[in-house]
């Protein structure tokens, strides 16, 4: 089960990759972005509770939810809706590889809260895997900063943005795991992803923020990033928290910015250098080193 939760969950981060990719495009046609982070999740959702509405035995699961899991679940929406609302606000002011470098620093995070507040101190090999995987998002920032065209106050909003991601997409993956054991796991996406579509769609209303009206490339994009990087992907970082500690699946989610700069370098033309190089192989050396703590058990 170790080794399969390990290829789920690459796969999940290699679809999840795509992501940024298709929401520069989307942005490109004129869609804000929290009208894609709506469409991501209402699409998503909206395809999951058909799916359970037409199946009897997934009907009646829904019915034996504690009201406290189900609290929980909605809360896990909440986080996911601002973590959306935010990283892909992010990718208007920022580059990719800096983006996606900064919402994956939730290893720290989630290190310092299991520590300070969980008191259960991750050992060795995860401190030495953080460590390593965050000195490689640092010098993808910094390579990426210094050859940033974008006015720097855009920079240090994109900046910004994609950490208060970062940091609430914490409580996305501890709410998960809190509830492994005790909801399916087609519930909790479906639960979890509506109440983050509910919630973007308030943020939507509100800031008054365009549904409609989009392009057909746009709506590919939207379709695209609803079926494969939610769906598949999150869903699929979703089932590993099942089988993986939290700060483990974190770590390797930091494979993410390698594979993002690497498409956006390929179809969009984002240059990165030897120091960014360097920092991609800082990524994937801290996940291998940190799949062999004790916690991923």
């Amino acid at each position: 089960m170790r080794t399969l939760s390990f290829i789920v969950l690459g796969v999940a981060v290699l679809v999840v990759s795509t992501a940024a990719l298709l929401v520069r495009v989307a942005q490109a046609e004129q869609v804000s972005s929290i009208s894609i982070a709506f469409w991501r999740l209402t699409i998503a959702s909206f395809s999951l509770v058909l799916y359970v509405a037409c199946k009897p035995k997934h009907r009646a699961e829904l019915f034996k939810v504690e009201g406290r899991s189900f609290g929980l679940m909605v809360l896990s929406g909440l986080f996911l809706a601002i973590h959306f609302a935010t990283w892909i606000g992010s990718l208007a002011f920022t580059s990719v590889a800096s983006s996606t470098a900064l919402v994956s620093t939730n290893p720290v995070w989630l290190a310092l809260f299991s520590w300070l507040v969980l008191k259960d101190r991750p050992d060795r090999w995860i401190w030495v895997g953080v460590a390593a995987s965050l000195l490689g998002s640092t010098l993808i920032f910094l390579a990426d900063s210094a050859t940033m065209l974008l006015p720097a106050a855009n920079t240090t909003l994109g900046n910004g943005l994609a950490l208060v991601g970062s940091i609430t997409v914490c409580g996305y993956l501890l709410i998960g795991r809190s509830l492994a054991h005790s909801v399916p796991i087609l519930l909790y996406v479906t639960i979890v992803f509506s109440s983050a579509a509910v919630t973007l769609f308030v943020i939507a209303v509100s800031s008054g923020a365009p549904l409609l009206g989009y392009s057909a490339t746009a709506w590919l994009c939207l379709l695209a990033l609803a079926f494969g990087p939610q769906l598949i992907g999150h869903s699929g970082i979703s089932w590993s928290l099942r089988h993986l500690a939290p700060t483990m699946v974190a770590v390797v989610i930091l494979g993410e910015p390698v594979c993002s700069a690497l498409l956006a370098w390929w179809c969009l033309g984002e240059q990165f250098g030897w120091l960014q190089v360097a920092g991609f192989l800082l990524i994937l050396t801290g996940i291998s080193v940190a799949a062999k703590s004790r916690t991923t058990n």
